[in-house]
């Protein structure tokens, strides 16, 4: 056993009911009344938010991904600065409760709890459980996993479409997974082409149907959710955003439409520092605040005031799809319906996806700008769904016409690289892809590259280190050569 973990003898599950009736009291203690703040960790040094954020990835890791933990601490944690950990961190997995507990001399222990089908989620400093009841959600899938591809697993065992180089899309595929050439740490490829899987790549020890972390490509499952709600008459993306906290009429915020939000055009004064600066791991850092400490991320991304007009601004923020994932909740649960199922009742089971984990904070919120796993082969149904206009095996899923929205740019965004939560290349930013492609995107090159002109979609997932766009623009562009256009 390492040095830099100690196992927790298991502990009883037996205080779990007295905690969660103690819930709502701590809430009420603990959740924002008013403007921006007023949380337990507010005077947190870096160190502390630092050992929040390791803590979570690494519950994720040992609970939703199923890796060693002191694997996925070597390979997904250490060796990467911006999730800087520290020297003197030591941590626990306590089995029993399924959490992890990280500590440091001078600082308060940070924890992660593993929930069930809601992932894991950072506690707030002091707290001992999360403030909702997990659901189980869903579907069994091991029958209809015989089903053929897209919605099930089994493959055509047909030759490949003659206009496809087996060669050329092999030397491709080989290249894409070959961390030991570039460096890239590509754990996941597959590449659709006809809605047929004509190729893919797994890393040595990742199973095809791990779940990764996805990052920010969950930006674009919430932009999905809002239109499956369109698609059901329940939200019309331009009207204002129906957001309690900003109603009254003479709150600026009240301009501020649905598509604003989908189109990070909010004009929330709203801050993103990134990460591996001084300022990254801080309470300044609003936007990554949600991925490394125990905050209600909706209360979080309302309780900011308006810096521009809406709909005149772009700026990547957090603020806008976690809006819009409140808009979601409250819309859901209003109706009476279990909002940590509507993902899988709504989108995924109609359409394949099998291994999908989508985490929350402690209050039952997914953060779905982040937090976020799904698999290769999943991510190539999101696209795929996409790339048939919002439609399935017959059945309209997205509302018709939403497919040009999320994938048309932004008035707003000076170089037309950006939609409604997808990236776009209209204006050229990748010279070995078509200008229609657009994808949804995720921290260290988690990509799902859409491409209707050639009726194709790519996906690539693991953790990047840097230097990630030439890769992808070789990758996408070996892959498309490989296919003669017009097949």
């Amino acid at each position: 056993m390492s040095e830099g973990i100690r196992r927790r003898p298991d502990l009883s599950r037996g205080s779990r009911a007295l905690v969660l009736a103690a819930g709502a009291t701590m809430t009420a203690l603990w959740t924002p009344l008013d403007a921006v703040a007023q949380w337990p960790s507010d005077d947190a040094e870096p160190a502390e938010f630092a050992m929040a954020m390791n803590a979570k990835i690494l519950c994720s890791g040992i609970w939703v991904q199923g890796r060693d933990p002191e694997l996925h601490a070597a390979a997904d944690l250490r060796r990467f600065d911006h999730f800087s950990w520290g020297e003197d961190f030591t941590y626990e997995v306590d089995e029993e409760r399924q959490r992890v507990i990280f500590s440091s001399p001078g600082q308060p222990d940070r924890i992660a709890q593993y929930n069930g089908d809601q992932g894991c989620a950072i506690l707030p400093r002091g707290a001992d459980e999360v403030y909702f009841t997990p659901s189980d959600v869903g579907r069994d899938w091991p029958l209809a996993n015989w089903e053929r591809w897209p919605t099930g697993d089994r493959l055509s065992d047909g030759a490949l479409p003659p206009e496809v180089d087996a060669e050329a899309l092999d030397a491709a595929l080989d290249f894409a997974i070959g961390n030991h050439e570039h460096g890239q740490n590509t754990r996941a490829v597959v590449v659709v082409y006809k809605g047929r899987i004509i190729g893919e790549r797994y890393a040595p020890g990742i199973p095809r149907d791990m779940p990764h972390l996805s990052w920010s490509q969950g930006k674009s499952i919430t932009a999905a959710l809002v239109g499956v709600l369109a698609e059901q008459g329940e939200l019309v993306v331009e009207d204002p955003a129906p957001v309690a906290e900003w109603s009254d009429p003479d709150d600026p915020r009240s301009a501020i439409t649905i598509l604003d939000l989908l189109r990070m055009s909010s004009g929330l004064d709203f801050n993103n520092h990134g990460l591996g600066n001084p300022q990254s791991l801080t309470t300044e850092n609003h936007h990554f605040r949600i991925y490394f400490d125990g905050i209600d991320v909706f209360r979080h991304a309302t309780s900011f005031p308006l810096e521009a007009e809406p709909g005149a601004r772009w700026e990547y923020l957090n603020s806008d799809p976690l809006t819009l994932g409140k808009i979601v909740r409250e819309t859901v649960e209003a109706r009476g319906d279990d909002y940590h199922a509507f993902p899988w009742t709504g989108l995924f089971d109609r359409i394949g996806i099998k291994n999908a984990v989508l985490e929350t904070d402690a209050w039952g919120n997914f953060i779905l700008t982040g937090y976020d796993y799904m698999s290769a082969r999943d991510w190539a149904r999101f696209g795929l769904l996409h790339l048939d206009d919002g439609m399935w095996e017959g059945e309209r899923v997205l509302p018709e016409g939403w497919v040009d929205l999320v994938s048309s740019p932004a008035p707003a965004h000076p170089t037309d690289g950006y939609g409604g939560l997808f990236w776009l290349n209209a204006g050229g930013a990748y010279d070995r892809m078509p200008p229609d492609a657009y994808w949804p995107a995720g921290f260290m090159g988690q990509n799902t590259v859409i491409i209707p002109s050639r009726d194709m979609v790519i996906v690539r997932l693991g953790p990047s280190p840097g230097s990630f766009a030439p890769y992808l623009n070789k990758v996408v562009g070996d892959i498309l050569d490989a296919v003669s256009e017009g097949g």
